[in-house]
């Protein structure tokens, strides 16, 4: 996937920003609180229609402005390009259009543009909570299995109506009727044992990519491994039909437990990944170079692994992927960004100095652009002319236009 031409609206730093793209390396660099990190983010919605930041769609409107706009001109390889426009009025909610007409639900976009960022808060993944490891893992397989995702969220649903049950009896005398709440537990182990069974397939493939990512990024021959920690000891190519049993007999063993607390207490919400180098534990012992590895390894390895299940290329964006790194190891990750091995790319950084060689190696594949801060908005100056690849409709004018139909003006018109 090339993503050619970005336009962003109202959205965080960026009054009205528009620019065309490089189809390998694009920088953006500039002071800190410039908006750089603004563009990745824009990106981001366009691609997943959720920020990377974990900030509320409300914060990412521009100070006064009644609504945001992203807009994206994006093509594979052997096709036509395709305009991607997502538009978000605070207690209206999101829309998303592709060539001007509205999609039916936000959900159909995941893993149409695949996109895998590294952000400063990689560190979470190996020294953080399982929530962060969870939530990287369902990332991925969102990405290359959209109905994993679909599984996802109606689990979510059952499990928070069966925690309403849970809840209405935990004072009460009796236990919640079986008519109650046996419907709600027959569709979690339904959905769940789903879940875990594909999380299983997934492991079994990934360790593969992260082996291999880590062998490009990191000279010292270290071994990494993911462990799978779920409700039960379940051998990786248990068929579904086991894992639903032994889910739903981890859900009797936690019967008594259920009631007193009431909540749901057993499946693949609280699942764990275990990252380990040669056995090691990396969250309990390893070094702050070692979890710095170790989660670009695992993000590089995302890469691969929708890569390799894609029909097109992931979209890279690195925000300040490079600042806590040596020399050597930038030069190695900037020899394989501008390799065969990666697509388009979108790094952040303050300096363009580390980058000058890239940059000038192919000047028609890499573009730098400078952004800073003019009259209070952002501003992203390309470094070179560059053509458009195409233009995008007219701009909006009114939050009302920015989430009405295809024929309104903000809509682009083929």
């Amino acid at each position: 996937m090339i993503l050619h031409t970005l336009r962003l609206r109202s959205f965080r730093a960026h009054a009205e920003s528009e620019f065309d793209l490089a189809p390998s390396i694009n920088l953006l660099y500039g002071p800190n609180g410039a908006g750089k990190t603004n563009v990745l983010e824009a990106v981001h919605y366009l691609c997943l229609t959720k920020s990377f930041t974990a900030a509320r769609d409300r914060y990412a409107v521009r100070k006064g402005a009644p609504y945001f706009e992203v807009e994206g001109i994006v093509a594979n390889v052997r096709e036509e390009p395709v305009t991607v426009r997502l538009a978000y009025v605070p207690g209206e909610g999101k829309k998303i259009f592709v060539n001007g007409v509205e999609l039916d639900r936000l959900a159909d976009i995941v893993g149409t543009l695949p996109v895998v960022v590294f952000s400063p808060e990689d560190y979470d993944l190996t020294a953080g909570g399982p929530s962060e490891r969870r939530q990287f893992m369902n990332n991925i397989l969102s990405q290359a299995r959209p109905v994993y995702m679909d599984d996802l969220m109606t689990y979510r649903r059952a499990r928070r109506q069966r925690n309403e049950v849970l809840r209405d009896y935990r004072t009460r005398p009796d236990p919640p009727p079986t008519e109650l709440l046996e419907p709600w537990t027959e569709k979690l182990v339904t959905l769940g044992s789903r879940i875990v069974h594909r999380r299983q397939q997934f492991l079994q493939d990934f360790g593969d990519d992260l082996a291999e990512a880590y062998r490009r990024i990191e000279a010292v021959a270290e071994r990494p491994t993911i462990e799978y920690d779920t409700f039960a000891d379940l051998p990786p190519d248990a068929p579904p039909g086991d894992v639903a049993d032994a889910f739903r007999a981890a859900l009797d063993r936690k019967k008594r437990q259920e009631r007193d607390r009431g909540t749901t207490l057993a499946g693949p919400q609280r699942d764990e990944l275990i990252f380990r180098l040669d056995n090691l534990e990396v969250r309990r012992y390893g070094s702050q170079g070692q979890h710095r590895t170790f989660a670009m390894a695992l993000k590089l390895a995302q890469y691969f692994y929708l890569q390799a299940r894609s029909d097109t290329e992931p979209l890279l964006l690195l925000d300040d992927a490079f600042g806590k790194l040596d020399a050597d190891r930038t030069g190695v990750f900037l020899d394989l960004l501008r390799s065969d091995a990666v697509g388009q790319s979108l790094v952040t950084a303050t300096r363009r100095g580390p980058f000058e060689a890239t940059l000038g190696a192919d000047p028609d594949a890499h573009r730098a652009f400078r952004v800073r801060r003019v009259d209070g908005a952002a501003e992203v100056t390309p470094e070179r002319p560059s053509s458009a690849a195409g233009k995008s409709g007219e701009a909006v004018t009114a939050p009302e236009a920015a989430m009405t139909d295809p024929s309104s003006p903000a809509a682009p018109q083929n």
